[in-house]
């Protein structure tokens, strides 16, 4: 019961205005019962004021029976009230303090901005949900393969797969309905390769009239806390020069599910039209953000289709917070096949310029075969001399080929208190 008043709960402020004015009430009506009694002795109410008053005993015996039974029917009804209204929001086997605790912790968290695409921003938002609620994903809409890209070809929205996958890890419950939503139909049903999230997007574009809408509203139906943002709202097209294997030309690859199947070495990639703006409330999250975290996520598809976008980089740059990139666990073919992770960062900041990340983030784990026939991305020597590398153990051991989510998020809460104070 004392937990109800721990700091940050926001309920201490409740009760005691609720005591102050009980305790008000009291001494009002008990001055006007002692007046009564003082100036009317014959008073026909006398005997019932005696009766209810408990006039025949001790003062002392009075006060404890009236004071126990007051503050045990406020405690009483403060529970009832508490059950009455809360309880349709409680999750099953947590106690009501547990998750109003959570909940304020959270909303006290950072706020935080994560940039990138596919399963790997996805593990980042999943695991930070656990420390803070003020979190925002900003997410390319370049895509133009599978489920995504036929629906921005025949409806001409953006890509909605990354903004779906993004809110699935932000929902509080991933369970039946985000399941759902992450359904993706089989052959013979007419709607093969297509997810029911894309479909729903899709349709609540229709509906609500705007893909920024239809974003918001997918949002509140998975009971998502934090954001999922476009970084822009154009329709806008990656292309790529790609160095021909064992040749002395290049040639241009255009659509973010072409690059990786060409062979050869990505020389450089850029978005058409290059002038794309942003969209506004991305920039306003990254200028209003406490740590900025790039990747995991495909480097040439997924990532760099973010920074490319000027407006996002140059807000970036000015930003005041925390900036950490968060270098892939293993290689991609056709995009960073032999990548050791100063290969990853050199391609990054190639493209988007040097000095903007504060700290590079790195997997220290290589003790087992990285599966699905990929390899490591090994810190090499002229990575160790960077003096913005970290190094930790981020590996899922279920799946060695990707970042751990739990682990991920604890290595980035514990940079993020040390860089800014314990308070943080």
């Amino acid at each position: 019961m004392f937990r109800w008043f721990a700091p940050g709960l926001g309920v201490k402020r409740w009760v005691l205005i609720l005591l102050l004015g009980l305790t008000l009430t009291s001494i009002g009506l008990t001055v006007w019962l002692l007046d009564i009694y003082r100036n009317s002795p014959d008073s026909p109410l006398l005997p019932v004021i005696s009766f209810l008053s408990l006039r025949t005993l001790p003062r002392m015996v009075r006060v404890l029976i009236f004071g126990l039974s007051g503050l045990f029917l406020i405690g009483l009804g403060f529970w009832g009230i508490n059950r009455s209204l809360l309880i349709p929001f409680l999750q099953p086997g947590k106690r009501l303090v547990d998750q109003v605790a959570e909940y304020r912790r959270r909303e006290r968290g950072p706020r935080v901005v994560v940039i990138g695409g596919g399963h790997g921003i996805a593990t980042v938002l999943r695991g930070l949900k656990a420390y803070t609620n003020n979190l925002t994903a900003v997410v390319s809409v370049a895509d133009d393969g599978g489920s995504s890209g036929e629906l921005r070809r025949t409806l001409g929205i953006p890509a909605p797969g990354d903004i779906r996958n993004c809110l699935a890890a932000l929902s509080d419950d991933e369970m039946l309905l985000t399941q759902l939503f992450q359904y993706r139909f089989g052959q013979g049903t007419g709607l093969e390769g297509h997810s029911l999230g894309n479909l729903f997007i899709s349709a609540l574009v229709d509906i609500t009239g705007s893909f920024e809408k239809a974003v918001e509203e997918s949002g509140r139906a998975l009971s998502v806390h934090g954001r999922v943002l476009p970084s822009t709202l154009h329709n806008v097209k990656l292309l790529a020069d790609v160095n021909l294997p064992h040749a002395q030309t290049h040639v241009r690859v255009e659509g973010e599910s072409r690059i990786p199947r060409m062979p050869g070495k990505i020389r450089r990639v850029w978005l058409e039209p290059n002038d794309a703006p942003a969209y506004p409330p991305v920039v306003r999250a990254l200028l209003s953000a406490e740590m900025i975290i790039v990747g995991p996520g495909s480097l040439y598809t997924s990532i760099l289709p973010n920074l490319l976008v000027r407006d996002i980089l140059e807000a970036i740059r000015v930003s005041k917070a925390l900036k950490i990139y968060i270098v892939n666990i293993a290689t991609q073919p056709g995009e960073t096949d032999s990548y050791s992770c100063s290969d990853h960062v050199r391609a990054l900041e190639s493209t988007i310029g040097s000095g903007i990340f504060d700290i590079i983030l790195c997997n220290s784990w290589y003790d087992s075969p990285c599966g699905d026939g990929l390899q490591w991305v090994r810190v090499d020597d002229a990575m160790r001399q960077d003096p913005r590398l970290y190094q930790a153990d981020l590996v899922d051991r279920q799946a060695p080929h990707r970042h751990d989510a739990a682990r991920l998020a604890q290595v980035l809460m514990d940079l993020y208190r040390e860089r800014t104070g314990p308070l943080a």
